[in-house]
């Protein structure tokens, strides 16, 4: 009897069945497998996400920019396999955000945090101002080694 019961239930509201939203990271992908052969696959909003089919049961979604956005699979009668939100988010892991004012600057960390500028960052006078000291005190560094090595005695 309770089977039935979550059968018909699923029978009768799909839409809650399918509401679950699907999370992918900006500048990552995610391996969907779909329930049943499909025949259209449509994003909602393309400079959100891409998706490419791997074959017909299986897709692969990618995270372009930040943002909501649904893709919708359908199969060969028109006939929704699948119809979900799409959030598109940083990832939360080994990342580093710095704020002065009104801007912000993204940075990637392992053994060492690296500037990877991300979608709806600014770009200009606030970066500008700041790049330069550190590309001059790079270069210095990076010119006394150079003289350094040329100037030792060889052994």
């Amino acid at each position: 009897m309770r089977r039935l019961v979550i059968a018909l239930a699923i029978a009768v509201f799909p839409a809650a069945a399918l509401a679950q939203s699907l999370m992918v990271n900006i500048d990552q992908s995610a391996r969907i497998t779909l329930s049943r052969p499909a025949h259209d696959v449509i994003v909602g909003n393309p400079m959100m996400a891409d998706v490419t089919v791997l074959d017909e049961r299986h897709i692969l979604l990618q995270g372009k920019s930040y943002g909501v956005t649904n893709l919708l699979v359908t199969d060969q009668s028109g006939r929704a396999i699948m119809n979900r939100q799409v959030v598109i988010s940083a990832p939360d892991a080994n990342r580093v955000s710095i704020y002065r004012g009104p801007d912000v600057y993204n940075y990637a960390c392992a053994n060492k945090c690296e500037r990877t500028p991300m979608p709806g960052e600014r770009s200009g006078a606030a970066y500008d101002q700041w790049a330069p000291p550190f590309n001059d005190y790079s270069g210095r560094t990076h010119n006394a080694e150079q003289n350094s090595a040329q100037s030792a005695p060889a052994p």
